[in-house]
């Protein structure tokens, strides 16, 4: 018969069947998302395009829950979590993982930045003692030889760009960070709200510096950076994100690190579609890890759920 405390640990571990959805909405527009970057910044620079985007989809998303009637405050108590939190995962990320995609192929990009799960484990148990066990380590093995194996091919051009390879690994870092601050810290409030003041807050900084390198000078971009900038701010960037937050509030870091992994692998099919980037026996190898460690995740919500 299995202790309380198992049995406390099984249902921490378990998947409900919305974040099950959430994540396969995630994966499908944050991963066809990563193609996108370069074209977005094809005319104007990384920090005007994050500035509309974010400033944007902040907006939108804050109007969208004052038409539903509900409140878009945010107590004074729950302000330090919400920056420091949205500095560590928004701004760090939108920025490096932005440049990055500009730095180098966007698959190769893409799995830089979500080594992610990794740097989670490796806080979450540097920091905070949380342990590594059973399933959960095995699947987090898998994750890490999937993401290795997209990496050794990429070693020259990494080589090229050292500044996109630092900056990639930087944002997956920052994300982690930023997440085990919002997870640990469980506020109780709508993942729109805040997601919307989120995005808000990330649009300060990154104006400044569209602002310090002579961005605002009267430039129209063509209509067709117009129409690519306007899908990544109402797809990826407002709905992708208010998933993830909710994923955030509904799983343990560890989980909800890893259950994204899949997200290049996605980034990997549509960087070959839209670029022509590359995808041979390596890649459909690594998917295959990857598939292997959701699939244990899988298995223990299903365990968990009996």
């Amino acid at each position: 018969m299995p202790s309380e405390s198992s049995a406390s640990a099984n249902r921490s571990q378990h998947i409900p069947p919305r974040a099950l959805l959430l994540l396969v909405i995630l994966t499908l527009v944050w991963g066809t998302n990563w193609p996108l970057f370069s074209l977005a910044v094809k005319e104007v620079s990384v920090w005007t395009f994050r500035t509309v985007s974010c400033l944007s989809a902040g907006l939108l998303l804050l109007g969208y829950v004052k038409l539903r009637g509900h409140s878009v405050r945010i107590e004074r108590r729950h302000w330090k979590v919400v920056v420091v939190s949205c500095f560590l995962y928004m701004v760090v990320w939108n920025i490096t993982s932005t440049y990055s995609a500009v730095l180098l192929p966007s698959g190769q990009a893409s799995v830089l930045g979500f080594t992610m799960p990794l740097w989670a484990a490796l806080f979450s148990w540097l920091f905070f003692r949380e342990p590594l066990r059973g399933r959960m380590l095995i699947a987090l093995a898998f994750g890490t030889f999937g993401v290795a194996l997209l990496m050794v091919p990429s070693f020259r051009d990494y080589a090229d760009a050292p500044l996109g390879f630092v900056l990639g690994l930087a944002g997956g870092a920052g994300w982690a960070l930023g997440t085990i601050v919002l997870k640990r810290a469980a506020l109780q409030l709508a993942p729109s709200v805040i997601t919307a003041w989120q995005l808000l807050i990330t649009a300060v900084p990154c104006s400044i510096g569209a602002a310090w390198f002579g961005d605002w000078n009267g430039f129209v971009p063509s209509a067709s950076s117009i129409a690519v900038i306007a899908y990544i701010t109402l797809v990826p960037t407002l709905i992708g994100n208010v998933c993830w937050i909710a994923i955030v509030g509904l799983l343990p870091t560890q989980v909800a690190g890893l259950s994204a992994i899949a997200v290049p692998m996605v980034a990997m099919v549509s960087g070959a579609l839209v670029h022509g980037e590359p995808l041979g026996v390596t890649q459909w190898l690594a998917m295959a890890c990857t598939g292997t460690a959701l699939g244990l995740l899988l298995l223990r919500q299903s365990a968990a759920s009996r």
